[in-house]
This record gives C-alpha cells, sequence and structure tokens, in this order.
C-alpha cells in the first residue's frame, strides 16, 4: 500500500492538469471545433446550392415571363392590326359595289357615296379613330390644331378658329393628325 507520507502524484494533489491531460483536452477542443466548423462548412454549402438553385429559377421565370410580355405585344399588334383591317372590308365592298353598278343616277351615287362614307366613319370610330373638326370660333389649341394661316376675323377674340381647312384625327386620344386651321390674329 502506499505510504500516507508519501504523496501519490503531484498534479493530482495540486489540482494541476498534467500535460498529457493538457495535450489530450486541447486534441479533444481542436477536434470538437474540427467537427464543428466541418459541420458549418456543409451548412453553407448547402445552403449556397439552395440559393444558386433559386437564382437560377429566378432567372428562368424572368427570361419566361420576358418571353411571354414579347409574344403578347407581338400578338396584340398583330390582332389590332387585323381587326382594324377587318372593319374596313365592308367598306371596301361597298365601293367595288358602287363601282361596279351601272347606269346610276347622281342621286344614286351621291346616296351611295355617303352611305360608304359612314360605314368607313363607323369602322374608324369602331377603332377608336376620331375626327378632330374644330367649330369656328372656339380656342386654337396647339395640340391638336396646326395653324396654316393667320387671318383678320371681326368680333373674334384673338387665337380663335376662323376656318378648318382639313380635319384631323386622333387614335386612342392621341393625335394622329392635327386639324389644318386657320386663326384670329393674336393681340
Amino acid at each position: 500500500m502506499s505510504d500516507p507520507q508519501q504523496p501519490t502524484h503531484p498534479e493530482t494533489l495540486q489540482g494541476d492538469p498534467s500535460p498529457e491531460e493538457l495535450e489530450a483536452a486541447q486534441a479533444a477542443n481542436e477536434a470538437d471545433a474540427l467537427a464543428a466548423a466541418t459541420a458549418e462548412i456543409a451548412e453553407l454549402k448547402a445552403k449556397n446550392a439552395e440559393l444558386a438553385d433559386q437564382f437560377l429559377r429566378a432567372q428562368a421565370d424572368v427570361q419566361n415571363a420576358r418571353r411571354r410580355a414579347d409574344e403578347e405585344v407581338s400578338k396584340g399588334r398583330k390582332f389590332a392590326i387585323e381587326s382594324f383591317a377587318e372593319s374596313l372590308l365592308p367598306v371596301l365592298d361597298s365601293l367595288e359595289a358602287g363601282l361596279n353598278h351601272e347606269g346610276g343616277t347622281p342621286e344614286q351615287i351621291r346616296e351611295g357615296a355617303e352611305a360608304t362614307l359612314r360605314q368607313l366613319k363607323s369602322a374608324l370610330e369602331r377603332n377608336k379613330v376620331v375626327e378632330i373638326a374644330p367649330a369656328a370660333g372656339s380656342k386654337f389649341d396647339p395640340h391638336q390644331h396646326q395653324a396654316i394661316s393667320v387671318v383678320p376675323a371681326e368680333g373674334q377674340e384673338p387665337n380663335t378658329i376662323v376656318g378648318v381647312l382639313q380635319k384631323g384625327y386622333t387614335i386612342a386620344e392621341r393625335v394622329l393628325r392635327p386639324a389644318l386651321v386657320t386663326v384670329s390674329p393674336a393681340n
């Protein structure tokens, strides 16, 4: 047995760990740190792969949306022109019928031309082409009218329309062609 007078291990008595124990504890801490770092790296790699996948899907969604929008615009233009042309076909038919009709009186020809003009105006209005025909005495609007000349007009306010030389037209509230007008002089 051990002698009670003789110390067994000095480190046990003092409470300090031995160098072997320190080395083992440090190795265990390093192993734990390495395992934690490896786990964190694996987690970050998985998160990176997930974000890369989300990014690629988002890019594909944007490209698909852009392609669909381009197709819709193209179809919209195509069908808008098709609708406009379709609404003009009855006018064409009426003009051809009038030209093929022989022996009509001037009154009949005039009635046919007026009916065809009504058809044309109706077709234009259905496609949002609206006439700009300002009345004499109305205020000059440079956004819808083009002044061709200034003519003296008694009893009219300055910058008012005296006469219309050519009607203008708007399409969907945008000026297609301004009305050509004569205006009274400014003061």
